[in-house]
């Protein structure tokens, strides 16, 4: 069961940053229908070789997908049988059948900014689970003193998906160069239409185009709440250095990293390898905050 994990959690960070790539390649919609693609289980017949290779993109997110669902659902009959972590495994096969109807509207509601957000938050706490059902599983040592990091961990985690929250919003409305100065973000900004969460993509709740008043409004938020998250990630590490400088380091430096990454989108104008990279970041720094949650809330300390 202990491979089992460790083989959903790699998989689950491989689905959530192909699907980040698949939006930002504008592949969201490269299969129009839902569960196949232009009616069959693999594209063909598909002349134009944008629309083909975008709808390969699609699928293969699709089916990696479908395998770790099939993984958590390994996993759920492993854990009742030998009745360990049952609850958590029946949390996780909860969250992923609603994680497929999520899919099947991102494409039947043509990328609805809500559910495209409810997608990716979805899968960050797909992943973000199956990280602590492996933990569960792995080597370590009784160490009370980690209890002292709890609030500091678990507000840095709080702060972190919250800015994870954020940042999905700016990708699903296309917002990531609403603002392409650094590090102020001058122009007017429409906050009244910009956290709508019932609409259309590219329309107010009234069904008005979207302005870039409100595009700015939603990246200038992400990135300023980034500093938050950053301060949050930093005080958590700083607090953790003393009692397990790898778990310290960790956060440090991925947050560090996920900080430069959100600035050199905007400098660069948000080439793709890098936009991809930004979301991987996202997903490692919550799997790091998880992982230092985990041990200060149990109070033991990772083994050697």
């Amino acid at each position: 069961m202990k491979a089992l994990t460790v083989a959903a959690v790699a998989l689950a960070l491989v689905v959530v940053v192909m699907g980040a790539y698949v939006r930002l390649s504008d592949a969201g919609l490269g299969c129009p229908d839902w569960p196949f693609c232009y009616g069959r289980p693999l594209p063909a017949e598909i002349a134009d070789r944008d629309a083909l290779a975008k709808a390969w993109k699609e699928m293969g997110h699709r089916y990696l997908a479908g395998t770790l669902g099939a993984l958590i659902l390994a996993l759920f009959i492993a854990a009742w049988r030998l009745r360990r972590s049952a609850a958590l495994a029946t949390v996780l096969v909860l969250i992923v059948a609603f994680q497929a109807t999520l899919g099947m509207w991102t494409v039947t509601m043509l990328l609805k900014p809500a559910i495209v957000t409810a997608h990716l938050l979805g899968g960050m706490a797909t992943l973000a689970l199956l990280a602590w059902l492996a933990l569960e599983r792995w080597p370590h040592a009784p160490a009370p003193e980690m209890r002292r990091l709890r609030p500091a961990a678990a507000v840095a985690l709080s702060v972190v998906a919250v800015q994870v929250m954020l940042g999905g919003w700016v990708s699903a409305n296309y917002a990531a160069l609403a603002c392409p100065d650094l590090p102020l973000c001058p122009g007017a900004t429409d906050f009244a239409n910009a956290f709508h969460v019932v609409r259309e993509l590219g329309q107010t709740a009234e069904g008005e185009l979207l302005s870039l008043e409100a595009l700015r409004a939603i990246h200038w938020t992400h990135r300023l709440f980034a500093l938050v998250a950053l301060a949050a990630a930093f005080f958590a590490a700083a607090r953790a250095w003393r009692l397990d400088r790898r778990l310290a380091a960790a956060v440090g430096v991925l947050v560090a990293l996920q900080f430069a990454l959100g600035a050199l989108n905007v400098a660069l104008g948000l080439p793709l390898a890098l936009a991809a990279a930004h979301n991987a970041g996202a997903a490692l720094l919550l799997l790091a905050l998880v992982v230092l949650n985990f041990f200060a809330f149990r109070g033991l300390r990772p083994s050697p």
